[in-house]
């Protein structure tokens, strides 16, 4: 019971850091001479393509923007499942980044290689090779977690940089394209290996259904197996863990690797939904965003899905809101920090608040029983 309050009480406290933040973003425009309201719905229309309620019920789904907002939707749900991933287990992923390019990249080439192959076979074999890229790159770390006792934060923002800048000599060295109007990045898939678009001009593309079965299988890991169980206690105390019989090394390992595996497939998703090739910078900090919204969920995958919802929103409605109604793109970055600012202050407010009234009950208490002597 004490559990379900706590988490209504910070889900309270999430709406309540949301409005606020909203609030000073509005405070910011109205200071610098630009109309809030109007920023405001023009962003809505940015992210949904809809000028009214109405038109978002009837036709939200043939909207470019919607579309792209369902698809980055997608992949900051899929980072931020990964993400935590490894923190049931005590261990935090930073180096999804670079797992998410190596996914991309790997899966790439196997679909240049795989050029004449049927697309059950070669979309099958780059996710597979996406996903081995990506989870031996995340397993490396975790091993010297387990192993070495190495802080797997500063050995995962190594590996970040090695990554990048790895794939970077791939795409302008030996899996440079050959097409002369690109200085870097591989060859174009064929259009038979690339994901259909689910709505005309939009980035939204089939990778959303496959990415909603992973997050239905995490949740359901998670929350409903034996296996999420022992994730969890591996996570509170490894010790006690330990001493119960659990394979906590194997249960962190491999947490960390199916964590990698899963941002190497959001690359491969890139690669083959939105790209059609390769190329550099082809991730502009997805998996830091993700994390983000993992952190002010408190890793719980339910709230995941619908924080990555709010933030892309505010993302793609960004530019929505520049071209309508002339506010910096930026703003959104401005709401976004100040609502990861409240959160993050939530639990220290929360325990201020909660220790002054425990305090005004317990002087209520002992100003009765005075009183009661008192009387008596």
């Amino acid at each position: 019971m004490d559990k379900k309050k706590m988490d209504w009480g910070y889900f309270g406290s999430l709406a309540l850091s949301i409005l606020l933040a909203l609030g000073v973003g509005g405070v910011i425009m109205a200071a610098a001479g630009y109309h809030p309201i109007k920023a405001y719905g023009a962003l809505l229309q940015g992210a949904t393509g809809c000028e009214s309620i109405g038109e978002f019920l009837t036709a939200a789904f043939t909207k470019r923007q919607f579309g792209n907002t369902l698809e980055y939707t997608m992949v900051l749900c899929m980072t931020g499942l990964a993400c935590a991933l490894g923190a049931r287990v005590g261990i935090f992923n930073v180096g999804g980044e670079g797992q998410l390019y190596l996914g991309a990249i790997v899966s790439a080439y196997i679909g240049v290689l795989l050029a004449g192959c049927a697309w059950w076979i070669a979309i099958p074999v780059a996710a597979l090779g996406a996903m081995v890229a990506g989870g031996l790159y995340a397993w490396v770390p975790g091993v010297l977690k387990v192993k070495c006792k190495v802080n797997e934060v500063i050995t995962t923002i190594m590996l970040n940089s090695i990554a990048i800048y790895f794939c970077t000599f791939l795409s302008t060295g030996p899996w440079k394209t050959s097409q002369g109007n690109r200085v870097s990045g591989t060859e174009t898939l064929v259009p038979d290996l690339q994901f259909t678009r689910l709505i005309n001009g939009s980035s939204l593309t089939t990778a959303v259904f496959a990415a909603a079965v992973i997050a239905f299988l995490v949740w359901y890991v998670m929350s409903k197996t034996a296996t999420g169980y022992e994730m969890k206690l591996t996570g509170q105390n490894r010790r006690f863990a330990f001493f119960s019989g659990l394979k906590v090394d194997t249960i962190t390992i491999g947490a960390m690797t199916i964590s990698g595996a899963m941002c190497g497939l959001v690359g491969m998703f890139e690669v083959y939904g939105v790209k059609g090739s390769y190329q550099d910078g082809i991730s502009k900090e997805f998996y830091f965003d993700g994390l983000l919204v993992a952190m002010i969920m408190r890793y719980n995958p339910v709230g995941i899905i619908f924080m990555s919802l709010l933030f892309a929103a505010l993302r793609i409605g960004a530019s929505g809101m520049e071209l309508n109604a002339g506010v910096p793109g930026e703003v959104y970055r401005i709401i976004q920090s100040v609502i990861i600012f409240f959160m993050a202050a939530e639990s220290g407010i929360s325990a201020s608040v909660k220790a002054k009234r425990a305090e005004k009950r317990a002087r209520r208490e002992a100003n009765a029983r005075l009183e009661g002597k008192a009387n008596g």
